[in-house]
């Protein structure tokens, strides 16, 4: 090659060599840039295509959340044994997995409460993530999942909501309109021939709320007349008034669940301005609710009754009279003492009487949240699981508001009880428990809470105590009679039924001001070794057994199960309990 050209060649490779450095420049600029704003600034791209960013109603419907009521995350849970395993929850409408531990579920979209939902979807998520199939595993076993088939949004949606006491909720009652818009939904009927009609109607409050997911309340104030004999209450129309309301309405805080509801007498609710002339006129508000149901179990005369009633009626300070649709009189004597202390009143016999009453302030059916709790935020006065514990103990007169700290009185041992059960999930060595716990220093006290337990007996028991345990069951319900300050240990069969034995009494006891402490048994503590070989699915996989429905998992791990502790690895939980005594 000549030199000229050699020369020639090497400024040309120098020139697209500038180029180069210049072009990886630019795209690097570029690339920083973008990066930038997408870390920064993320919506400018996610929103795009819509000019504008939503507004946080907007925003919040489009994630998938784990709603909870509880103060505290599921993996916070105190617990022993078996510990850092997932616990998975599916979302059956959207087909979406929320897990425990892997995903990202920040602190603050698992706590928000369920009082502040404001759309429809948040609402059916809701219901959908406490299926049959959403119980969490904490017993060392990945849950197995099925996917939920598309469905139309007419379908009702059914689900199965995991309690001691099994019962169904379907998403069939109502539908609310864009709440970006101040038009609400009102049901009009207009006369017999024509079908009821669906109309807007503006900065009206209505007669009823439909919109809670668990219980429908009306409350209304004016001139309000009830007329038992043809089970309707009539709201006085002003003249000029065009309002023409009909409401239907089963006064029991089970919202959807067809079997249950099916014991409960219907009530209409209309507004007229020709209502019935009345015979007995009321100078205090007027409850109306009923104690059929699933009453008779413990868990669910608190939860579906006590707990409801308390959040309507303790704002009244007994000027208030309870109107009892569905009477039950053997139920009435049990909790006389809890319907006393809200209501100066006799409870009048909704089904059986024969006046026509006119009241200016009546509540039908009774403020309901989720399992056995009090959503503070939604609740009259703000009430809360803690202000029911207080009144619980005024109510039976109980001598105990808060525990007795050690070394405080030095005769005196921390008292502990423990719940039996004779007929399933029973605690096969008692004795043996009993004996450990005399030895590092307890005063054991032994009871039986059943159907036939006279509430006032066994509520004097449970407040005399400091520390109180037994096999995930209704009788843990006692634990509202503890002094503030109280420990409650659930112990949680064999089954990945942690999750729901958080719902049923982990989150109401810490939300009562109590210490809770949650024990998984492991397999070698389950009397299923006696009937299934060591690697049944049972074992391996338990989660997997959910998909046939809470029916088929209570009989497989409730009904059939009973329970050997193993005092060794049991008796560091008895252990910690003492610390929560220390000042």
């Amino acid at each position: 090659m000549k030199p000229g050209e050699r020369s020639k060649l090497l400024r040309n490779l120098r020139q697209e060599s500038r180029r180069f450095r210049l072009l990886v420049v630019v795209i690097g600029f570029f690339l920083v840039t973008l990066t930038f704003i997408v870390v920064t600034k993320p919506e400018a791209i996610l929103f795009a295509d819509v000019g504008k960013k939503p507004n946080s109603d907007e925003a919040t419907s489009s994630i998938v959340i784990q709603e909870r009521t509880s103060v505290q995350r599921l993996d916070e849970i105190p617990r022993v044994g078996n510990p850092g395993v997932d616990a998975s929850v599916r979302d059956n409408n959207e087909g979406t997995e929320v897990k425990g531990e892997n995903e990202d579920n920040s602190p603050t979209k698992i706590q928000r409460n369920i009082a502040i939902q404001t759309k429809e979807e948040e609402r059916i998520q809701l219901r959908n993530t406490i299926g049959p199939d959403q119980f969490g595993n904490n017993n060392g076993n990945e849950g197995s999942e099925e996917k939920s088939e598309d469905k139309k949004e007419e379908v009702k949606h059914k689900v199965t909501l995991p309690t001691v006491s099994n019962y169904t909720i379907n998403d069939s009652i109502d539908t609310k309109p864009d709440e970006t818009t101040s038009t609400e939904v009102v049901v009009l009927q207009t006369n017999e021939q024509t079908e009821p009609t669906l109309q807007a109607k503006s900065s009206t409050k209505h007669l009823c709320d439909f919109t809670n997911f668990r219980a429908n309340v009306c409350d209304m104030e004016g001139e309000i007349v009830i007329h038992p004999n043809s089970s309707s209450i009539f709201f006085k129309e002003p003249a000029g008034s065009t309002r023409d309301e009909q409401w239907k309405i089963r006064p029991y805080p089970r919202k959807g669940d067809d079997f249950c509801l099916s014991h409960t007498s219907e009530i209409t609710v209309k507004s007229t301005q020709t209502p019935p002339q009345c015979t007995q006129y009321h100078d205090v508000p007027g409850i109306i609710f009923s104690v059929t149901g699933y009453t008779g179990n413990l868990f669910h005369d608190f939860t579906d009754v006590m707990v409801p009633l308390f959040t309507t009626a303790n704002q009244f300070n007994g000027e208030v009279k309870f109107l009892i649709s569905d009477m039950m009189i053997w139920w009435v004597r049990k909790y006389h003492r809890v319907l006393e202390a809200l209501s100066n009143y006799p409870v009048i016999d909704f089904k059986n009487d024969n006046e026509v009453h006119c009241f200016k302030h009546v509540i039908v059916g009774l403020h309901a949240y989720m399992e056995f709790t009090i959503d503070s935020k939604l609740a009259p006065k703000n009430y809360s699981m803690v202000d029911f514990n207080a009144f619980m103990r005024r109510a039976y007169g109980l001598k105990r508001d808060s525990v007795t700290v050690l070394g405080e009185q030095p005769s005196k041992k921390p008292r502990l009880l423990i719940i039996s059960r004779k007929r399933t999930r029973t605690l096969l060595n008692l004795n043996e428990i009993v004996e450990m716990a005399k030895d590092i220093g307890y005063e054991v006290v032994v009871n039986e809470a059943d159907v036939s337990s006279r509430i006032s007996q066994m509520a004097e028991v449970v407040n005399s105590c400091d520390v109180m345990m037994g096999v995930h069951g209704a009788g843990l319900t006692n634990c509202v009679f503890l002094p503030r300050n109280g420990t409650l240990i659930q112990i949680v069969p064999w089954g990945a039924l942690d999750w729901i034995s958080r719902i049923d009494f982990g989150d109401p006891s810490t939300q009562m001001g109590l210490h809770y402490m949650h024990y998984s048994i492991s397999v070698e503590e389950s009397s299923l070794l006696e009937e299934y070989p060591r690697d049944h699915e049972v074992f391996r996989n338990p989660v997997a057994f959910h998909k046939n429905g809470f029916d088929f998992v209570k009989k497989t791990f409730m009904d059939n199960q009973n329970v050997r502790l193993d005092v060794k690895r049991f008796r560091s939980v008895l252990l910690e309990a003492l610390d929560h005594l220390t000042p």
